[in-house]
């Protein structure tokens, strides 16, 4: 099964940036999708931004504009700049993944997430 490891939070003030890092431990190249999820204290996990299969992404809302999903296929690693951070963007952030297993069989993995605390 792959892992991700998630790294690059921490606390920052608001109108400050941030990256955070998602490495996977094989390549990515033909993960089905990758993305970043977020979630903040009593709330449910929300998607943040996302690489589908055909390389196209996707935002939330409120992420348009401000962050920014990328990738480095050489380094299994998939990034989100995170600029103009608001307190509103604190919450713990994780990387996500589906890919086929060689069953075929479509498997999703969760990273272990990194706290992301904008202060006003």
């Amino acid at each position: 099964q792959v892992r991700l490891v998630e790294s690059g939070g921490g606390l920052v003030q608001a109108g400050g940036s941030l990256r955070l890092s998602c490495v996977a431990s094989r390549s990515i190249d033909s993960m089905n999708s990758m993305g970043w999820y977020r979630q903040a204290p009593g709330k449910q996990r929300e998607l943040v931004a996302t690489f589908t299969s055909g390389g196209s992404t996707s935002y939330t809302d409120s992420a348009k504009g401000r962050f920014t999903i990328s990738r480095d296929n050489a380094k299994n690693t998939v990034y989100l700049q995170m600029n103009s951070l608001k307190p509103e963007d604190t919450a713990v952030y994780y990387c996500n993944v589906h890919y086929k297993n060689i069953f075929r069989s479509m498997v999703e993995v969760w990273g272990q997430g990194t706290l992301v605390t904008v202060s006003s």
